[in-house]
């Protein structure tokens, strides 16, 4: 934005940020014209350090216009440039975080904390607390809608619009027909009243019960939201997963009828 304000007169607002990686560079990425994160391929998707390269590739061949190359470096880069796709694509690849949402069958998503706590959660929460689980929804920060299972979820009476702001992972635990709902936490909040609130309604439908969890990787990072987590939610802790926080002394783990 800086660029365009200095060299084309052009201003934009400091929130067009999102628009320009959106509708420009994804676009310039998929085409590899730009590569992403070239110095540190596994760097999160929502990092703000994110950084873009001209493909080197391209760059030679641009700086061979107007002259008497351009011609012939054209055609090379049209001939290579599948397979630099694909090898770029490898790279990409290889960064992704594979998890396993059923016996035999994985799907990955995007590198960063985020991601490896939803890992953790679908593998070490949901068979020690919800076993034989299905998986409903698992958010991404690459792609939003990561991985949903939208006939699921609407055979139990939610039909979700999809600018719903969804919980990270939703489970379904078939034994006891509840709706886990379950918020990762690495940099953003758990599930307080507020939240609470906008879960309830937004799976107010629900023939299954609800249950609201918050996931953290770690407990020094559960004790910088403490006070702000809502009663009648369960908490969870990635590196000490065999265990369960219940913020209510009534019962375990279940839905709470509202009176």
């Amino acid at each position: 934005m800086e660029w365009s304000r200095e060299h084309y007169g052009k201003e934009y607002a400091p929130n067009t940020r999102e628009t320009f990686r959106r509708q420009t560079m994804h676009q310039f990425v998929d085409a590899w014209i730009a590569i992403y994160n070239p110095d540190k391929p596994d760097r999160p998707v929502n990092s703000p350090k994110a950084v873009y390269q001209v493909a080197p590739a391209v760059l030679t061949l641009l700086r061979s216009f107007s002259t008497s190359k351009w011609r012939d470096n054209l055609t090379t880069y049209l001939t290579l440039n599948k397979t630099l796709a694909a090898k770029y694509a490898m790279v990409r690849k290889q960064n992704l975080i594979p998890m396993q949402i059923a016996p035999g069958k994985k799907i990955t998503l995007s590198p960063g904390e985020h991601s490896e706590l939803i890992r953790a959660i679908v593998e070490d929460f949901g068979p020690r607390f919800a076993p034989g689980s299905a998986l409903v929804y698992a958010g991404d920060t690459g792609d939003k809608w990561g991985y949903f299972d939208a006939v699921l979820l609407a055979d139990l009476g939610v039909d979700v619009d999809t600018h719903g702001k969804m919980p990270d992972v939703v489970l379904h635990f078939v034994e006891k027909n509840w709706l886990l709902l379950v918020e990762s936490v690495t940099n953003h909040g758990p599930v307080d009243g507020k939240r609470h609130a906008e879960l309830a309604k937004l799976f107010a439908g629900s023939t299954a019960g609800l249950v609201y969890v918050t996931a953290f990787p770690n407990r020094s990072i559960m004790g910088r939201y403490l006070g702000e987590i809502a009663w009648e939610t369960e908490v969870w802790v990635a590196d000490a997963p065999s265990h369960l926080i219940h913020f209510n002394g009534v019962r375990f783990l279940g839905p709470y009828i509202a009176p």
